[in-house]
């Protein structure tokens, strides 16, 4: 049970916004019905992460896979809930979750293993290694670098957020 009520989606004041995030999303997750309280938090915290997700040069799959770690790593099931449809739809495996799921990347590619390697070390341990940024560095441009660095990021985010109101599950 969250720890703070949901947002009354039917104020006058807000609902623009949630009309928006309904477009945008397809749908009013907790997430963003939790968000509502502070509309300005809200609407930054959507056009960030609609940028990350539908804005970026990542490939979808990969994309996926950093957020499904991130939530693996965070112990957030409500973001792994939310996200592995996303994943299935976009091309993740099944091999690739489970990979994903135990931390074990060498049935992944060299690009997707050193970009989940190196969230690992961003989500666990803050500061990067200069060998695994030098194995991203390898295998990606600086602009994916900073999309990488972004997702894992944005994630970490979302994730801490979920777990410490404990948003319910849809």
């Amino acid at each position: 049970m969250a720890r703070v009520e949901y947002a009354d989606i039917h104020d006058p004041k807000i609902r623009p916004l949630v009309e928006r995030i309904q477009r945008e999303r397809s749908s009013l997750p907790n997430l963003y019905r939790m968000l509502l309280n502070s509309p300005a938090v809200a609407q930054g915290w959507l056009t960030y992460l609609t940028a990350i997700r539908q804005q970026s040069s990542l490939p979808p799959s990969l994309r996926e896979m950093l957020i499904l770690r991130v939530a693996v790593l965070n112990q957030a099931d409500y973001e792994f809930e939310q996200h592995l449809p996303i994943a299935l739809k976009e091309g993740c495996t099944q091999a690739q979750v489970e990979s994903i799921r135990q931390g074990d990347f060498a049935a992944l590619s060299d690009a997707d293993g050193a970009a989940m390697r190196y969230c690992d070390e961003m989500t666990r341990e803050i500061r990067v290694r200069d060998d695994t940024f030098a194995a991203l560095r390898a295998v990606f441009s600086d602009q994916e670098i900073v999309e990488v660095t972004a997702t894992i990021a944005a994630y970490n985010m979302v994730s801490r957020f979920l777990e410490a109101i404990q948003v319910d599950h849809e």
